[in-house]
């Protein structure tokens, strides 16, 4: 065979281009996108109708294990199927994309379902339960070239974006040292099982719901506030810190940490809870700084920010908005809206869909994300310090 050999990455890129193309003939280019929604509770169906303000966007199919809140959410998606099964919902050739806001257990299955059938993803954050999982859903998505967006809506804010390029970017903050992260009172973890629930329900379907989690009898708890046991969710580190520690990682351009310890506990909630209701992590980092997150739930503190402090001034965002406070002296600060956009990060991942463009929130930043709050849980379940190799991933022995 003469002429230039083919460079690797030309065949990667011509393959994706290939794929691309291919997924163009079949969408058209004014088409609109069949969306699938695998978890009806709460989230899924508030994510769903700000894909459905996207005119792009028809939803296609739904999929809970509850019969009741497919009822619900088929009422909000004219024309839709209703399914108790994920891969029932795959299985639908033409749909093209689906959003998951399943309990965390279900996340890595579904997604890698999903993408092995070709679809596009959307999925909640955390990305994962466990750090093994997050390996396996980059790949994936990248051995299916399939877009996949981690619900991380921050990255696709313009107030988060712009306050990176005004403070960071330019170096206004001098040199990071702390950032200081907290998430207080959050009532997705305080959520109490309605009365009817006393009884499963005989549409609701509990060993699927358990799915790799080993068997035990129906626990309205365990069902409806699922973020309280670290079997279903990893508590408030996963599910809040993921956030913040997400941000971190966007503002100081560094996602691996190489340390991490946390203390806390069940210190208040006695009501058969695994994940602690107050629990403080800290996280130390190869860029020479550490990333710490403070949460309770017991009564009195409320309310969530993240501070970025450095040898020129620190960065506040909470509230709803930005502060700027230089280091110096009876300096003023500077104060710009804040906010974050779920409506922008749901637009982007369309985009992404139709252009074949990485999204904003690309699932091996969903994995980074998470995999440094699982360091946190991990440290907190082992009570010591978690030493982490930030080159092979991987945590290192004793």
């Amino acid at each position: 065979m003469s002429g230039t050999p083919l460079d690797r990455r030309d065949l990667f890129r011509g393959a994706a281009a290939l794929t691309a193309a291919s997924y163009s003939r079949i969408l058209g280019a004014n088409d609109r996108v069949p969306l699938g929604v695998i978890g009806c509770g709460g989230r899924g169906q508030h994510v769903m109708s700000l894909f459905q303000k996207n005119a792009a966007v028809q939803v296609a199919a739904v999929c809970d294990v509850y019969g009741q809140r497919i009822d619900q959410t088929l009422q909000k998606a004219p024309g839709a199927r209703g399914f108790r099964d994920h891969r029932k919902l795959l299985e639908m050739k033409e749909v093209a994309a689906v959003y998951i806001a399943t309990p965390d257990h279900w996340h890595a299955a579904t997604s890698i379902d999903a993408l092995n059938a070709g679809k596009d993803v959307y999925v909640e954050k955390p990305l994962t339960l466990t750090l093994e999982e997050g390996p396996r859903i980059v790949k994936a998505a990248r051995v299916n070239d399939r877009i996949c967006q981690v619900g991380m809506q921050r990255r696709s804010s313009p107030a988060y974006l712009a306050a990176k390029r005004d403070y960071l970017d330019t170096g206004k903050l001098g040199k990071v040292t702390l950032a200081r992260t907290w998430w207080h009172g959050n009532g997705a973890h305080l959520q109490k099982a309605p009365p009817e629930l006393a009884r499963k329900p005989d549409n609701l379907d509990w060993g699927r719901y358990l799915g790799p989690v080993k068997w035990r009898e129906w626990d309205p708890q365990q069902y409806w506030n699922f973020r309280a046991y670290l079997e279903f969710g990893g508590g408030q580190v996963t599910d809040l810190f993921t956030h913040w520690i997400d941000m971190v990682h966007l503002f100081l351009g560094q996602d691996i940490p190489f340390s991490g310890v946390a203390a806390g506990g069940i210190y208040y909630y006695k009501d058969g809870r695994t994940a602690p209701d107050t629990v403080s992590v800290l996280l130390e980092y190869p860029g020479e700084f550490t990333a710490t997150f403070d949460a309770t739930l017991a009564p009195g503190l409320s309310g969530t920010g993240m501070e970025l402090c450095g040898t020129k001034g620190r960065l506040l965002a909470a509230g709803g908005r930005f502060e700027f406070h230089p280091a110096e002296r009876g300096a003023q600060p500077v104060i710009t809206p804040g906010g974050d956009s779920t409506q922008d990060h749901v637009n982007n991942f369309i985009d992404c869909v139709q252009s074949r463009k990485l999204p904003n929130g690309d699932v091996l930043i969903g994995h980074r994300s998470a995999q440094a709050s699982h360091l946190g849980n991990i440290a907190w379940v082992e009570k010591r310090r978690i030493k982490f190799d930030p080159v092979r991933e991987e945590i290192l022995p004793l």
